[in-house]
Parts: C-alpha cells; sequence; structure tokens
C-alpha cells in the first residue's frame, strides 16, 4: 500500500465539498487514507508501543478492510466519503448500536463514529467540520440524538476540534497487556 497523500497542494478556500456514500465494493477508496490516519495514529502516541504495540500498515488495513465489510452489512452503517474537486479529502465510517439503558438518556439508538480520516492536506481548511455536519443531518434524519466519538487521549489537537464542534468527555478507556505490563513481557 502506498500513500501519496503528502504531495497535493492544500486548498485555501474550499468552498463546497461533495459528499459520497460508499458500499462495501468501494472500501478500497479508502486504504489511503487509512495509511495517513494509522501513521499519525503511530506518530501521536509512541507511548502505546510499550503497551500495546503497533502493527505493519498493511496489515492495519487489512483488518480495518474486514471489518468494514463486516460493519457495511448492517443498513444502518454509513461510509462517508468527502471530496473536493475530485480529490479524497477525508471519510467517516458511522455505526449504529442500540443504547444500553443506562445513567444517561441518550435515546434509543447511538451512532459511533468508528473511523474518522482527514487527508493532512486538508487538515484546518474545514473538511472535518463539515464532514461532521453531513454526518449530523443524517443522523438526526434517522431519529439518532447521541454521536461517540473516540480519539487518541495525546491527539490534543482532535480533542479541541471534538470539543470545538460541541463534544463533551464521557469515558475514558486504558488499556494494558493481561499477562503482564509491557508489549514485550
Amino acid at each position: 500500500m502506498q500513500t501519496s497523500l503528502m504531495t497535493k497542494p492544500r486548498p485555501s478556500d474550499l468552498g463546497v465539498l461533495g459528499f459520497r456514500y460508499l458500499g462495501a465494493h468501494e472500501v478500497e477508496e479508502l486504504a489511503d487514507l487509512w495509511g495517513a490516519l494509522h501513521q499519525r495514529h503511530t506518530v501521536t502516541a509512541p507511548h502505546l508501543q510499550e503497551t500495546i504495540g503497533a502493527m505493519s500498515l498493511d496489515e492495519s488495513w487489512r483488518r480495518r478492510r474486514a471489518q468494514y465489510l463486516q460493519w457495511l452489512r448492517d443498513p444502518d452503517t454509513m461510509a462517508v466519503l468527502a471530496e473536493y474537486e475530485g480529490d479524497l479529502a477525508g471519510y467517516a465510517m458511522v455505526t449504529v448500536r442500540d443504547n444500553a439503558l443506562g445513567s444517561w438518556d441518550r435515546g434509543d439508538r447511538v451512532a459511533i463514529v468508528q473511523t474518522f480520516a482527514i487527508d493532512p492536506e486538508y487538515t484546518g481548511t474545514g473538511v472535518g467540520s463539515k464532514l461532521l455536519e453531513e454526518l449530523r443531518s443524517q443522523l438526526s434524519a434517522s431519529n439518532i440524538r447521541d454521536i461517540e466519538f473516540s480519539t487518541l487521549a495525546s491527539a490534543s489537537e482532535d480533542i479541541d476540534f471534538l470539543q470545538e464542534e460541541g463534544f463533551q468527555p464521557l469515558t475514558t478507556t486504558m488499556v494494558c497487556r493481561v499477562n503482564g505490563f509491557g508489549a514485550h513481557d
């Protein structure tokens, strides 16, 4: 797999984005954007190498692609590709699950943003906000009130973006190996 996302000129004014809803037969179009996100994850959270370890880009995409194909069997799942003048600018993979009754009234169903990837060349151009706006519109039309969106704890720019978009922290996920304290025990 190649990632050639870093060579495109950065647009200064996006104007109108187009959105395409992908089916399982189009998942391969997401490979390069996933590759950029995978790279960002490993750079943003190097401390996790000692706890859970990273995998190769090819293996990461193989697994994620399989997961996408499984999720897309559910008609409520959305794979939304944002395009600018024919260029792939970002995408979101969103699943919907029943809301387990708990402490908070979140409606009957909750949307889970499984992947939110923006081409690095489009960072700061409004693609993320416009993609999120498209998701909110579609989810609202399906009577879904809440969106769950996870990010790496060390990804402060992502956390800032989500808070600017109205998200609030709900839970914290902690990870460790079952049989030890590190990836190489």
